[in-house]
């Protein structure tokens, strides 16, 4: 495919889950621009997905949105209680998804409902840290503090299924709908009461539009620690989406030290506005990759998705 790539390195202002860097690249096409920035341990069908929809958006037309202005979360990761309490008073948002999994979860998720206030919405998120008795302890322990959903709380569909029978806090699937034949098994066994959509690690805003048809569950647009090129892609979702119910994982890039655009998907007073901003030639040229073994190592994981589409088509 005939597309315009830059590569691109950017730290992050503070780790998260262990993530202290993001690389990738961006691609333009005939309908803009694309990322493909799957993140060091994907493996070649994981980096896959994300190609597909970094081609997508380079190459295919989003759907047309059914709104224009979106309300985002502040993201949370596994800081000290007070750090937490200042990113999120300082945010503008009146949700927060707050990272979870670590002795200091209790003190976290505490001083952000403080900053939150009673009539903010509090949501964690774990990643599939926890087993089915921890989840169940640690959900009805933290449910005082009034959960809007707890995300991925454990790892496999079947646990997230025992799970929700077992708590009152909703259950949020993440990863497991990104796992092979992941959202059918969810529906199946009726295993969530909400579906977080990635549009990059899925593989684009049309198959995310397909995930949420398919599974007739609230959907929450989020993003995977993207530039503002990869969450204008979650904003398209999130504009599409027939309903949006829930405050969207889109207010990330904040996270990041820098940005390809000159002006980056930010949000004010917790919404951001849907936008398509382009890679500024003087930002390309700052965040490119410095290092010979970095420019390497993202080509072979870009030769590795290559091959696995290649393989996949009829």
């Amino acid at each position: 495919m005939d597309l315009l790539t830059r590569g691109f390195s950017l730290g992050m202002r503070m780790p998260f889950r262990g993530v202290r860097k993001r690389t990738g690249l961006v691609l333009q096409g005939a309908c803009g621009w694309g990322e493909f920035s799957p993140f060091p341990d994907y493996d070649a069908a994981a980096s896959a997905r994300w190609l597909q929809g970094a081609y997508e958006a380079a190459t295919r037309p989003w759907p047309e949105p059914l709104r224009t202005t979106i309300p985002v979360n502040v993201t949370v990761p596994a800081l000290a209680p007070a750090d937490a309490h200042a990113l999120v008073a300082a945010s503008g948002c009146s949700t927060a998804k707050v990272k979870v999994g670590d002795p200091d979860d209790e003190a976290r998720v505490e001083a952000v409902r403080d900053a939150l206030g009673p009539r903010g919405r509090l949501r964690v998120d774990v990643n599939g840290a926890w087993s089915v008795e921890q989840a169940t302890r640690k959900l009805r322990a933290l449910g005082r503090h009034g959960l809007e959903y707890a995300e991925q709380p454990v790892g496999s569909v079947e646990d997230m299924a025992r799970l929700r029978r077992q708590v009152e806090v909703p259950i949020a699937a993440d990863e497991s709908i990104r796992r092979p034949g992941g959202p059918e098994e969810v529906k199946s066994l009726s295993a969530a009461d909400i579906v977080v959509l990635k549009v990059n690690p899925l593989g684009g805003v049309w198959r995310c539009l397909q995930i949420a048809e398919q599974t007739g569950l609230p959907a929450v647009a989020s993003s995977a620690l993207e530039t503002s090129v990869g969450i204008a892609a979650g904003l398209a979702l999130a504009a599409a989406l027939p309903e949006l119910p829930y405050a969207c994982g889109l207010g990330t890039v904040a996270l990041l030290e820098d940005d390809l655009v000159a002006r980056p998907l930010m949000p004010v007073d917790g919404t951001i506005t849907l936008a398509r901003p382009e890679p500024d030639p003087a930002n390309l040229n700052r965040c490119a990759i410095p290092g010979a073994g970095e420019r390497r190592e993202l080509a072979a994981r870009l030769r590795l998705a290559e091959k696995e589409l290649e393989a996949r088509r009829p």
